[in-house]
């Protein structure tokens, strides 16, 4: 009966060790902190530099140098900016655009940019060695496009309806100078049709390239050139040029019509108009409507300050009311056609600013809206084949049902996609540009 009691003395005894390891153990824990092993450190990541920019657009009758004093630039890197550019840009033919200049935390410049389009960039970046200028190579697409649209009050009106842009317009017109007077001719319910190259930068257009060929449809009449090499041609081979152009400006409307006998708005009374007034805004520039030597310049009584031309075949043009005549004008001149000649006032008898537009043949007088003139060179028969050639490409876009897209291919100029029309391609609501 004595192991029962033994074995109980040796459970107690080490329940009595057990506590005693767990009270050092305690004790070592409070009293002798176990120093921690740190995680291995990250190697340190600097932080990204920070830029200060400053954008600013250089206004019209002022010059890059003066933009940048006026955003308060420091004059050393004015200084700088110049003269690194100058090898690179005209700064006398600086006629706007905008730039960018970008410094770090302490001031010092690091970038500058200059758009002065969108498709001619320059930039001064802080290299290895010192500051370099150099112009930034810009990206473009290019697409053959065709444009069509109907008139109903105009043609600005109807190729804006169209999606373009008035450089469009007036590239039209002056093709078709020769052939049609804007201000006269049109009529509700003529459609036009251009193919002409469209530049863009990403998804920003930029500007309008070779126009290859245009339209116009005036009931059973329609007039289309074409362009081979430099000039547009008749499907025929004539040329569209003419002697003598339809109108002597490009703008506005005509306010009154040929007549021989007129009410006059300040003499009263009926009197003959051998002429066509052209109402235009003060300053719009007068063309020599054909090649011709100044006839007369100066003060004309009613007609005010007047230019008169003479040209071939007896025929003499008049430009009355004029506020002020075009650079180099004077008696004895030879000019050429679409020459500025003078702008439009209203100097002498008139009402408001307008042209007093005459032809006169041999003493006589007649309608510039009517009179024909004889065309220009037709194509040389030593190039009639690469004509044709030519004609019926361009002709088989001008019959295509709809407009159309097409990607054309930088290095030679060939089609290399069809795309349909649509709206992203608009020259209206455009990104801006980030560099």
């Amino acid at each position: 009966m004595v192991r029962p009691a033994r074995n109980q003395k040796k459970g107690r005894k080490r329940w009595l060790l057990a506590g005693a390891l767990l009270g050092l153990a305690v004790i070592a824990f409070f009293f002798f902190p176990q120093k921690t092993i740190p995680p291995p450190s990250k190697p340190a990541i600097p932080p990204e530099p920070s830029f200060h920019i400053q954008e600013g657009n250089i206004e019209k009758n002022s010059s890059l140098y003066q933009s940048l004093m006026e955003l308060k630039i420091p004059v050393p890197w004015v200084h700088l900016i110049i003269s690194k550019l100058e090898p690179h840009v005209d700064f006398r033919r600086i006629r706007g655009g905008t730039f960018r200049i970008l410094t770090d935390d302490e001031g010092e410049l690091v970038k500058f940019v200059y758009e002065k389009s969108p498709i001619e960039v320059y930039k001064v970046e802080k290299g290895e060695h010192g500051y370099v200028a150099q112009q930034k190579d810009i990206p473009l697409d290019r697409y053959l496009v065709k444009v069509e649209g109907e008139i109903t009050s105009s043609l600005f009106e109807a190729m804006n309806a169209a999606g373009e842009e008035d450089a469009l317009t007036i590239a039209f017109a002056d093709i078709l100078a020769w052939e049609i007077d804007f201000y006269q001719d049109l009529r509700k319910g003529d459609r036009f049709n251009v193919v002409v190259e469209k530049i863009y930068r990403e998804d920003r257009f930029v500007q309008y390239g070779t126009i290859h060929a245009v339209e116009f449809r005036q009931g059973d009449k329609t007039i289309r050139g074409i362009r081979y090499r430099d000039d547009y041609y008749q499907e025929t081979g004539n040329s569209l040029k003419r002697a003598f152009l339809k109108a002597p400006l490009k703008f506005d409307r005509v306010s009154s019509r040929f007549s021989h006998a007129r009410r006059h708005p300040i003499l009263g009374g009926v009197r003959p108009h051998h002429g066509v007034d052209y109402a235009a805004p003060s300053g719009t520039p007068i063309w020599a409507v054909a090649d011709g030597v100044v006839n007369s310049v100066g003060w004309a009584g009613g007609f005010g300050k007047q230019v008169v031309l003479q040209h071939r075949n007896g025929y003499k043009t008049y430009y009355g009311h004029l506020s002020r005549y075009g650079p180099g004008i004077k008696n004895g001149a030879r000019v050429r056609q679409k020459q500025v000649i003078g702008y439009v006032g209203a100097t002498g008898l008139a009402t408001g600013p307008h042209l007093d537009y005459r032809i006169n043949k041999h003493g006589r007088f007649r309608n510039p809206l009517k009179e024909s003139f004889a065309t220009g060179e037709p194509v040389a028969k030593k190039d009639w084949i690469a004509f044709e050639k030519r004609r019926d490409e361009v002709m088989a876009w001008l019959s295509e049902d709809s407009p159309f897209r097409k990607r054309l291919d930088p290095m030679t100029g060939e089609v290399t996609e069809n795309h349909p029309t649509d709206s992203t391609r608009s020259t209206k609501n455009l990104r801006p540009l980030q560099h």
